[in-house]
């Protein structure tokens, strides 16, 4: 409304803080009074101020709502100067509807009219008494603050302290004035906070939140954290005049940050690798120096052990004598531990004087601030340990027992000599937190221990223990588990003497790692062992062993299903290779496997590759066999791929480092196998690792001989007669009875139920075998003849005067053989 009044454009209008003022009030209580003061108008802040309705107020006098007397002389001087259009602000007093007087700040607007009427605008606010702060009550502020602060001069000495930096300090008021901060307390880095101050004074920038650590006389026994602020002190003319610093007590926070920050660096360094013996001694290497200057960590042998399934206080011998417990590991500020009465790896049942077991299975950690060798029970219980305490001043001992997942695990022992700070209970809760870090890390390497314990000893006892390639071959074998972190795999190889002075060799992988690899290992080993027995050729023995790796899957896939587990597949690779002394040939499959490695007798390198197949357990594809030929004196590796992958992974590269180092001339197979895998895997690696080596002889005419059978029953006795005579030529007479008798009965049989060609064929070298060889695909059967038969007697006999005999199929029909052990 005012700024409606023409008035406002004369040039001694209202200045712009009035014009400021004026617009303030319109959140004030206001009214419109008339020059002859009847209200006019009322507005809700009136109301709120005075009390008073609108309809109580508009058309009365305003006279009555004033609460001091009148001066009629002061109202005519304010009228003037609103009607000259410059407005009018004062104190003046009111009366409330209820009665009381309130003092309001009152504005008056510069006159202007509503229609014939001269008005002026009113708006009040009242006035509220502000608070002062006495110097009293400012000086007890600044003296108990609960943040110390301080005034220094420009040469950095002490003009004011507070009472709280005071008792910080632990140096009296007086000996603070007029002296500086280094030569009061040398130990609290006073040299680097001097630093800062003149830093402050030479750029008038203030340093805030500076944290430090160091000793006060008033705990000198302690060190304690402070966080520090300095900030200048400026006079009117804006130079600096000296230095105000605010320091506060942290040490709680600093110690839980400590607390926090260490345990997170245990959890690197603590625990790097899966071996009980190696988390112990990363225990004791990383809490010195940085918490304590002497550790020793000693576990219970059970938990040590690979046997058993946990570390049990009652097998560990009475209370009285204490349980049995072996050093693990130690560190020391001293090079060699020369604090040390036990060597890691001996016994050590260190329990601290006047505690038990009990101690190891429902105690508390032990802290001990002054450590005194001098104290009975440590000169009566321990002697030597009292004697290394005072020959090194260990002055404090915290001891906290190591449990992880309700297993007693052993205890670990913390000691300080050199720091000359005592252990307190902060400390122990540190102590307390990296030990239950190192025992679950100590539990986890103990229960993978014996897991990878139990897995390696089974899968050693389904590896052959002896291999043996007859008169055939002079075999060798290396088998280098995989490194321990990532388990045992299903690598295996076996040598599997057959029926004609052959020699079956196999290598094969199962998919993934631990006792189930292992376990599947052995189950896949026995397969191959029992259809080689069966005389099968390479492309159906895999083919059977395929069919097998589908239903272990299955059978997995429904155990997985009922934990709930998807990963149901099982897989492997495989290569079986049978090689025959008479012909010098070696027939192949492989199921996804490498091929072997042939260096011939001159040292040539080559890799026959039979068609790869697919891996044992996919289904649904054929394998396909080839066969070669290998002079005599070759030699022809089969291996597992983690022999060839390398760091690298280039297995074409790891193939060609293998034929070098195989090509070397070595007599002596079993160096040449461990020499081969020792070059190509110098550390451990993630994969088994398998190698088996056989070299090649061959069996010559004097040790075979074979003739064509007539088809007539009449040939019989010139067959077995001839037999005879080379049997008794190969000076083997006592076997000659019973040659005659088994030639006779199988060459009878053949005339008489097969098909022609026949042939029999006699192999003399580690076994006298006879073979009978006929055109028809007919399966011998071993019958029991009743007493009226006439016939069907004849391989009861053969089973029965010989040690082994069967049948294998070839291209053109069958073989019936029988082998004698050659005395």
């Amino acid at each position: 409304m005012a700024s409606m009044d023409p008035a406002r454009k004369a040039s001694d209008g209202p200045t712009p803080s009035e014009v400021r003022d004026l617009l303030d009030a319109s959140t004030d209580a206001a009214a419109v009074v008339s020059a002859a003061g009847v209200v006019l108008g009322w507005t809700r802040g009136a109301e709120e101020l005075l009390g008073h309705p609108a309809s109580e107020v508009v058309g009365g006098s305003a006279a009555r709502l004033v609460a001091m007397p009148a001066d009629p002389s002061r109202v005519a001087a304010v009228a003037q100067r609103c009607r000259a259009g410059m407005g009018w602000s004062g104190l003046i007093a009111v009366r409330h509807r209820e009665g009381r007087a309130l003092d309001v700040d009152l504005r008056v607007s510069a006159s202007f009219h509503i229609g014939e009427d001269e008005c002026f605008l009113l708006s009040a606010r009242e006035r509220r008494q502000q608070w002062t702060v006495r110097q009293s009550v400012l000086d007890g502020f600044l003296t108990r603050s609960p943040v110390g602060m301080a005034v220094m001069d420009r040469e950095l000495r002490y003009v004011w302290i507070n009472d709280t930096l005071e008792r910080f300090g632990g140096v009296p008021r007086e000996q603070r004035l007029g002296r500086r901060l280094s030569e009061l307390l040398p130990g609290l880095q006073a040299a680097a906070i001097e630093g800062l101050m003149r830093k402050v004074l030479e750029t008038g920038l203030p340093v805030t939140d500076y944290e430090y650590l160091g000793w006060s006389w008033a705990d000198p026994h302690r060190q304690h954290a402070y966080s520090t602020s300095f900030f200048p002190l400026v006079d009117a003319d804006d130079s600096v005049t000296g230095v105000c610093y605010m320091v506060q007590d942290v040490t709680e926070r600093w110690t839980a940050r400590r607390l926090l920050t260490l345990v997170n660096e245990a959890g690197t360094s603590v625990g790097t690798t899966l071996d009980v013996m190696r988390t112990a001694q990363e225990l004791a290497d990383f809490v010195v120096p940085r918490f304590a200057d002497f550790v020793v960590v000693d576990l219970l042998e059970p938990v040590l052990s690979t046997e058993g399934h946990g570390a049990w206080l009652t097998d560990a011998g009475p209370a009285s004598v204490g349980p049995v417990m072996r050093r693990a590991g130690m560190s020391s500020v001293r090079e060699g531990c020369p604090e040390a009465v036990a060597r890691v790896g001996d016994r050590a049942g260190f329990l601290p004087p006047s505690h038990d077991v009990s101690l190891l299975v429902d105690g508390e950690p032990v802290l001990l601030p002054v450590l005194d060798p001098s104290d009975e029970r440590w000169i009566s219980e321990q002697p030597e340990r009292a004697a290394k305490i005072r020959e090194f001043g260990l002055h404090s001992f915290i001891a906290v027992p190591m449990r992880a997942r309700n297993t007693v695990l052993g205890i670990a022992t913390f000691m300080r000599s050199l720091n000359p700070v005592q252990f307190q209970p902060d400390d122990v809760l540190l102590a307390r937190e990296l030990v239950a870090r190192a025992a679950l890390c100590v539990d986890n390497a103990r229960r993978y221990t014996r897991e990878h314990t139990a897995a390696v000893t089974l899968q050693r006892s389904l590896l052959p223990q002896a291999l043996t390639g007859g008169t055939a071959l002079d075999v060798a074998s290396a088998y280098l588990p995989a490194d321990p972190t990532d388990g045992v795999g299903g690598d295996w190889f076996d040598v599997i003497p057959l029926s004609g002075a052959r020699v079956g060799l196999v290598v094969g992988d199962v998919v993934g790692h631990g006792l189930t690899a292992a376990a599947t290992m052995g189950r896949l080993r026995t397969a191959v062992q029992t259809l080689a027995d069966m005389e099968m050729p390479p492309d159906e023995l895999l083919a059977h062993l395929d069919d097998l790796v589908l239903r272990l899957s299955a059978e997995r896939a429904d155990d997985e299903a009922a934990h709930r587990n998807t990963t149901a597949f099982l897989g492997a690779t495989c290569l079986y290779a049978v090689y025959d002394p008479v012909t010098r040939r070696c027939t192949m499959a492989r199921a996804g496997h490498p091929p072997p490695v042939v260096v011939a007798p001159d040292g040539q390198v080559s890799f026959p590759e039979p068609p790869a197949g697919p891996p044992l357990g996919l289904g649904g594809m054929a394998f396909e066999a080839t066969e070669i030929e290998l002079p005599e004196n070759s030699l022809i590796g089969l291996y597992t791929d983690g022999l060839i992958e390398g760091a690298d992974g280039d297995i074409e590269l790891g193939m060609s480092r293998l034929g070098e180092l195989l090509a070397r001339s070595d007599s002596d197979l079993d160096v040449l196998c461990s020499s081969a895998v020792r070059q190509l895997v110098p550390v451990p690696q993630p994969d088994d690792i398998a190698l088996l080596l056989a070299r090649t002889h061959a069996l010559g005419a004097d040790h075979v001989v074979s003739w064509q059978v007539p088809v007539d029953p009449a040939a019989v006795a010139d067959i077995r007669a001839r037999a005879t005579r080379q049997v008794a030529a190969w000076g083997l007479a006592d076997l000659a009875m019973t040659t005659e008798l088994v030639v006779s009965e199988l060459v009878t049989n053949a005339i008489r139920y097969a098909e022609p060609p026949i042939r029999l064929r006699l192999i003399r070298d580690a076994r006298l075998t006879c073979e009978v060889s006929d055109a028809s695909s007919t399966a011998p059967r071993l019958r029991h003849a009743r007493s009226t038969d006439e016939g069907g007697r004849g391989l009861f006999l053969v089973a029965q005067l010989t040690d082994r005999w069967g049948a294998r199929y070839t291209p053109d029909g069958k073989i019936i053989w029988a082998e004698q052990e050659i005395p």
